[in-house]
């Protein structure tokens, strides 16, 4: 079976633009958790984001594409040139249906979609952006990184919120398998603006605690919901074979197993799907529990799912038996960017031997028997890794990522 390996990595995240400074502050512990500045929060009882200050879209994105794109997607654009500059691909040497674009969403670019309805009830529909019709779009990513880069092979985009950014790498690792060369995947997302907060406080499961560090607290006895944030991570993906010949400067690690599940109907009396998703994967990678070194947990911060989440490990793996360690307490949960940062925070976990801190959790829960890295990076020789991510709705996704030894 042809090996889909990791050979750039691209990110945008509230604590850190670029994958040295995002990886640089994660390691120090460094949170962006702070309240909204993007709108005013006020009139809401969530007043706290992650957001990413420092991006300044003219540095990275045309004045032609500048009008036609949203904030989401001027990151993605940014995230997609670092991912395709770290991997050393010169693309205009592969032909343009040897590429693929996969990527995931979750509601679009609805901060686009806000300004233009606000232009149509306030002024009227002379004052609506032709680039309405498809700025706002789900798939919208996809499409203006594959415009971009002339990438003209199997491209999809998925939209299974959290779980997506796995579940986008997954189905890229599909393609590779069938003879892609090259896909680009990942998510990147944002929604920090009213019409973009109002659905997700009717999940109940933000938090409404003002302290940023209080705020944000998975697997502790003071969890009190999640977080949001912006952001998110695009990877190249290739063949191994095709990369080691063509001299890939980086193999970050092989995506050496995925499974999804989807959650039965409440009340059905069937357990979540969680861990089957993470067994799944693990044996989509021809490995064990015993092989796992390290999981990357979907750390919903909110207690009921924390509790099931911590079941699905400890199942699993036993009480305490694998390092467990949410670094997304740094970002906030960034919808359908979230588990793509954690995929290539894994990956730089992997390569680097260090497993990042959840800050913030100053003692973890003992019920949920979990070994949480909290407060200092811990030191690990690390060989492969799990990522979980979980969507609103009833998705799962578990991705085995395997460190490559040259």
């Amino acid at each position: 079976m042809t090996a889909a390996v990791v050979t750039g990595l691209g990110v945008a995240a509230p604590n850190g633009l670029g994958t040295q400074a995002f990886w640089k502050a994660t390691l120090a512990g460094q949170s962006a958790l702070a309240p909204l500045t993007r709108f005013d929060p006020a009139p809401y009882p969530s007043v706290l984001a992650g957001e990413i200050k420092t991006f300044v879209a003219e540095e990275h994105i045309s004045s032609r594409l500048m009008p036609q794109t949203d904030h989401m997607t001027r990151l993605a654009l940014a995230a997609a040139d670092w991912a395709i500059g770290d991997a050393g691909a010169d693309l205009r040497h592969l032909p343009e249906y040897g590429m693929g674009v996969v990527t995931a969403a979750s509601g679009g670019a609805v901060e686009f979609g806000q300004r233009e309805l606000e232009n149509l009830w306030s002024r009227g529909k002379e004052y609506v952006s032709a680039y309405q019709s498809f700025a706002w779009f789900y798939a919208v990513n996809t499409g203006q990184i594959s415009i971009r880069h002339k990438m003209r092979g199997p491209s999809g985009v998925l939209l299974t919120e959290q779980a997506g950014g796995i579940d986008a790498i997954g189905h890229a690792r599909r393609h590779i398998r069938k003879g892609t060369p090259l896909v680009l995947s990942g998510g990147v997302d944002s929604a920090l603006c009213p019409w973009g907060w109002v659905p997700q406080l009717t999940t109940a499961r933000m938090s409404t605690v003002a302290d940023p560090d209080r705020a944000y607290l998975p697997f502790s006895a003071d969890a009190s919901g999640y977080v949001v944030g912006e952001g998110g991570a695009v990877v190249v993906l290739e063949d191994a074979a095709s990369a080691r010949e063509r001299g890939a400067p980086h193999i970050y690690g092989e995506v050496a197993g995925y499974a999804a599940t989807l959650d039965p109907a409440p009340a059905a009396g069937r357990p979540p799907g969680l861990r089957r998703a993470a067994e799944n994967a693990i044996a989509d990678a021809g490995l064990t529990p015993q092989d796992i070194d390290v999981v990357f947990a979907d750390a919903a911060g909110v207690p009921e799912l924390d509790q099931a989440e911590a079941a699905a490990v400890t199942g699993l793996f036993g009480r305490r038996a694998v390092p467990v360690t949410a670094p997304k307490t740094m970002t906030g949960r960034l919808l359908a960017g979230g588990a793509a940062l954690d995929v290539a925070t894994a990956l730089l976990a992997l390569r680097e031997g260090v497993i990042p801190p959840t800050v913030n959790v100053r003692t973890p829960a003992p019920a949920y028997g979990l070994d949480l890295v909290v407060d200092q990076p811990r030191d690990s020789n690390l060989r492969s890794a799990l990522v979980l991510a979980r969507g609103f709705g009833g998705f799962n996704a578990a991705l085995v990522l395997r460190r490559c030894d040259h």
